[in-house]
């Protein structure tokens, strides 16, 4: 009776999970969140629910699959391998019931297939190896030492002063430095060696026992049975064919050893009858790092100290001195042409070099013969400095997919170290990040340090700072906020309602009782979005050159939501700048000269320049209809030109002039166009404002003329021009061939774009 009221519970909560999905009503909505999260604690209380829960949801996923109820796929998936990831005492039956389950669920489009591909991988050596996920999970994120698992993870938390309330930076900066007292790394060398225990043996495990002895082991037993667990694990599962037999018996030894045969025999016999409940075995939030983002090349500098070997980790200020050559794991990536100072002729070698054959042997006569090489230079590929791990495969502007990464170690990984940047703010802290990402691109061109080592994965959270405006201030600086949970509808569900949360945190007096036990939430949600937000959305990057002087050479920014146009008061002229026509209509606004590409489906090139009088212009990388229809449209082949689809949303409020018997009117219409180009420059004496990102900071003043553009990838058209300069051959080819890529930010979610 017992058993039927916990299930019955659970279903209750998985039934509130799939409702809120598409909540209406504002009841509903104001919980949206918690559910979830709720959910994972009841089976987090009571490991001995997790098999019920696992079936639970099975049942809820095959009845979406034959019902097509696509929009609660993914969030059930992602919600059962969380469970899975955590859970003991699985059954064999229950792995593979998933794992046929995701196959089937590959013949559906992205991005069900994709995720589902994903999952498909890792449950195949969580079937044979129970317990893997759970191990590499922790060591890489709480960076355990371990030769047959060298990956490591680290979280950085970046929060911009001036957009984020100080009591919300408090309050998250308290939460995280109380996770991090209790997650010492004697605590999750236990936690990974009680729950590999734990899920191989089942019921045979005497748990509680085993938690005792594991307490009680001093630092140097733990490290040695924590190596022989991981050791058993990771063979295991890097053979073809794992046996779970196999691995069964190499765990029991490891179980003998720890507790005695006596303990062991006990455990086989069917465990002791008085035994309390199955203790709880936690999985440790990840190592997040606290930063208050306050300089520019802040991002850069946290990478390189992750990816800097602890021997030599060197605390400089100035991190421009650092010695980075330890950071390649290949010295061929570093080596330069070399010249021979010799002859090039074998005979010509000193004495000693090598052991040379005896005179008038066969090989002596052959050795006259072969000369040494001389010059040995390296051929340049065109995508070696920036491989696709960074900002994932070509795609159309927005496109979602997973990053596919070359010489990967194990499925799914294709780099050693991972660092997940997570950025707390509105849409002015993405352009701050934007700035940042293309800045991190444009170094590695120079100095290619991290890329070969490093896979960067971007994340995002909402948090609004409680201003005195009016609340459709608030819509306008997250407008990327929105369309992130348009595309993804558990994105809006599990991170866009976490700002109201927040906020409610900092307003909560700090607890002064240590001994109480408190749930995390916002540290339990970041988690969960740090672990299951692997599906990335694209966005595209737009370069905008600024002449203040037409006679000098521009200043260049770049932008990612949105550039304003402002107006200025009528000022003298600069040299260089074009006088005023005469006959100009006097009236609001100013004289501009429009010049832009329009953007055709036929991707055909059509160039239309107008003059008309406007009061200002707004160009934005989301039209209106962005948020209503999330799908971009199909990939094109890799052959294809990407930027062709790229596009920038204007809007321009011109001024009419119209004439009557009561003189002289101006009405105002705001006229709209999609094009991937613009120049836009002033014909008459006023001149321009431009803000980018909406951020007060990068006001650019007193402009006569701009140009947007897509921005290229900082070391593409280097790279595409040699490319194009000699065919694979050795031929020459066209250079249209050289169209520089464009450079797309990568904002992971949990399902990307949902079509």
């Amino acid at each position: 009776m017992e058993s039927s009221d916990a299930e019955l519970d659970l279903q209750r909560s998985v039934q509130a999970v799939l409702r809120e999905l598409g909540a209406q009503a504002p009841a509903l909505q104001s919980n949206q969140g918690m559910w979830r999260w709720s959910l994972h604690k009841k089976v987090e209380r009571d490991p001995g629910k997790s098999p019920a829960l696992v079936r639970i949801l099975l049942r809820e996923l095959e009845k979406a699959e034959s019902e097509d109820i696509r929009h609660a796929i993914i969030p059930l998936l992602h919600t059962l391998m969380y469970v899975l990831t955590k859970a003991t005492g699985i059954t064999e039956e229950l792995y593979r019931r998933t794992y046929t389950f995701c196959t089937r669920l590959l013949t559906l489009p992205a991005p069900y297939c994709t995720v589902a591909l994903d999952c498909a991988i890792r449950l195949k050596t969580e079937t044979a190896v129970p317990g893997t996920l759970y191990q590499r999970l922790v060591i890489a994120e709480q960076n355990l030492t371990s030769e047959l698992y060298p990956y490591q993870e680290r979280a950085f938390l970046f929060v911009d002063p001036e957009l984020v309330s100080p009591s919300v930076c408090s309050a998250l900066l308290l939460e995280l430095e109380a996770a991090q007292v209790q997650q010492t790394p004697e605590a999750c060398m236990r936690h990974v060696v009680a729950h590999a225990l734990q899920a191989a043996l089942g019921d045979a495990c005497h748990a509680s026992a085993l938690q005792r002895k594991l307490q009680a082991s001093p630092r140097q037993a733990l490290e040695r049975y924590f190596h022989a667990v991981v050791a058993a694990v990771e063979q295991m599962a890097s053979e073809p064919s794992p046996s779970r037999e196999g691995h069964l018996e190499r765990l029991e030894e490891i179980y003998c050893s720890l507790l005695g045969p006596a303990a062991a025999a006990r455990g086989r016999c069917g465990g002791d009858p008085l035994q309390s409940p199955q203790p709880n075995i936690p999985l440790p939030s990840p190592h997040i790092t606290f930063h208050l983002w306050t300089d520019e090349e802040q991002l850069w500098k946290e990478l390189v100290l992750f990816l800097r070997p602890r021997s030599q980790l060197c605390l400089s200020a100035d991190l421009e001195a650092l010695d980075l050559q330890g950071l390649w794991p290949d010295r061929e990536l570093a080596r330069v042409s070399m010249l021979s100072t010799d002859s090039g002729i074998e005979r010509d070698l000193p004495p000693g070099a090598d052991e040379l054959p005896l005179p008038g042997s066969p090989e002596m006569e052959r050795a006259r013969l072969q000369r040494k090489g001389g010059v040995k230079k390296r051929v340049r590929l065109p995508d070696v400095l920036m491989p696709a791990c960074w900002d994932g495969p070509p795609g159309l502007h927005r496109r979602t997919g997973r990053p596919s990464g070359d010489g990967e170690l194990l499925p799914g990984v294709s780099r050693l170290h991972t660092a997940r940047v997570l950025v707390l703010g509105d849409d002015r802290m993405l352009g701050r990040l934007a700035q940042a990402y293309h800045c991190l691109r444009k170094r590695e061109t120079q100095k290619c340090c991290l890329t070969p080592r490093l896979s960067l994965q971007l994340y995002y959270i909402p948090v609004l700072a409680p201003e005195k405006q009016a609340s459709c201030r608030h819509s306008e600086l997250r407008e990327l906020a929105t369309f992130l949970g348009r595309a993804d509808p558990w994105y809006e569900s599990t991170v866009n309602t976490l700002c109201p949360a927040i906020h409610k945190l900092a307003e909560m007096p700090p607890s002064l009782d240590t001994s109480r036990t408190v749930d995390p939430f916002i540290l339990d949600v970041i988690t969960y979005y740090l672990r299951m937000g692997t599906q990335p959305i694209y966005f595209q990057i737009y370069t905008v050159k600024i002449f203040r002087d037409l006679s000098q050479h521009p200043a260049e920014d770049i932008f990612l939501t949105e550039l304003k146009v402002k107006i200025q008061d009528t000022k003298p002229p600069k040299d260089g700048f074009s006088p005023r026509r005469r006959g100009a209509a006097e009236g609001p606004g100013a004289e501009l000269n429009i010049c832009y590409q329009k953007a055709l489906l036929s991707h055909r090139a059509q160039e239309v320049a107008v003059s008309l009088r406007a009061t200002g212009l707004v160009l934005k990388t989301f039209a209106a209809s962005d948020t209503e229809v999330p799908g971009p449209a199909p990939a094109p082949p890799p052959a294809v030109p990407v930027t062709d689809h790229t596009c920038l949303n204007v809007s321009v409020t011109e001024v009419i002039k119209s004439s009557n018997l009561a003189g002289r009117s101006f009405s105002m219409v705001t006229n709209t166009f999609r094009t991937a180009n613009i120049q836009i420059q002033s014909q008459d004496q006023r001149l321009l404002t431009l803000l980018l990102d909406k951020d007060g900071r990068r006001t650019f003043k007193d402009v006569v003329r701009f140009e947007v553009s897509p921005c290229p990838e900082p070391c593409s058209g280097a790279h595409k021009s040699e490319a194009s300069q000699l065919g694979s051959h050795g031929q020459e080819v066209e250079g249209t061939n050289a169209k520089p890529k464009p450079l797309l930010m990568p904002i992971n979610t949990f399902s990307g774009i949902v079509q």
